[in-house]
Order: structure tokens, then C-alpha cells, then sequence
């Protein structure tokens, strides 16, 4: 796989919108690599869970804050802000999806993009 500035900027956007949901104690954060599938709709998915609707709100508030502060990004667009049971904030490049713990079983995502390269990180308590 060869780096692009492209790549680099993907890569940096991941690492600042981890640590955003890790600001708001987000669980469960998975970064599913989707460079090398043909069907990709982005470079990467970052996903990861929470445990009310309002640390959902919160955690999606955070790595907006995150993104905006550390590398002067703004989504592109945001999906699901009026129920808070799977946010979307759409990077074009990167997407996050932050669910609440019973929307991400149901959805089961990471089961969707199977074949994608997956890095689970560690819960910070």
C-alpha cells in the first residue's frame, strides 16, 4: 500500500478522532481499515460505543471539538444528532460512528465490513 498526503491526513484524522472519543470514555473503539477493499466508500471507519444517549451527544461533541482543535477539521457532514442512538460524523475521508451500546449490536458494522484490516484500542477507564 503506497502513503499519499492523502493517506497521512486520513491516518492523522483517525488519531485525533480517537482521541476525542477517549476524552469522553467512549468503549469498544475499533479503526477498520478500508484502504485495500474495492467497495470502500472511505479510507477508514472509526467506530465506538456509549453507554446513554447523552454520552453518545457527548463523545460525538468531543471529537468534533478534537478535530476542529488538533487539525483545523469540520465534518463534512453529521448524521443522527436528534436521537443519539448512532451519530455519524462523515470526514469524507474518515467517517466515526459513535452508537449507543444496543444500536452497535444491531447494526453490527464491524461484521459488515468484515474484511477489513481492524484495530481494536484499549479502553482507557
Amino acid at each position: 500500500m503506497r502513503k499519499t498526503k492523502d493517506t497521512e491526513a486520513s491516518e492523522l484524522l483517525v488519531n485525533a478522532i480517537v482521541e476525542g472519543m477517549q476524552e469522553n470514555k467512549a468503549k469498544d473503539i475499533v479503526i477498520l481499515d478500508l484502504r485495500t477493499l474495492s467497495s470502500a466508500v472511505c479510507d477508514f471507519f472509526v467506530i465506538c460505543s456509549g453507554d446513554s444517549s447523552t454520552q453518545v451527544d457527548g463523545i460525538a461533541n468531543s471529537i468534533a471539538r478534537f478535530t476542529r482543535k488538533e487539525l483545523k477539521e469540520k465534518p463534512w457532514h453529521i448524521e443522527g444528532k436528534s436521537n443519539s442512538e448512532w451519530i455519524l460524523l462523515d470526514y469524507v475521508n474518515v467517517v466515526s460512528h459513535v452508537f449507543y451500546k444496543d444500536a452497535r449490536s444491531f447494526y453490527e458494522l464491524e461484521d459488515l465490513w468484515a474484511d477489513a484490516i481492524r484495530t481494536d484500542i484499549p479502553t482507557i477507564n
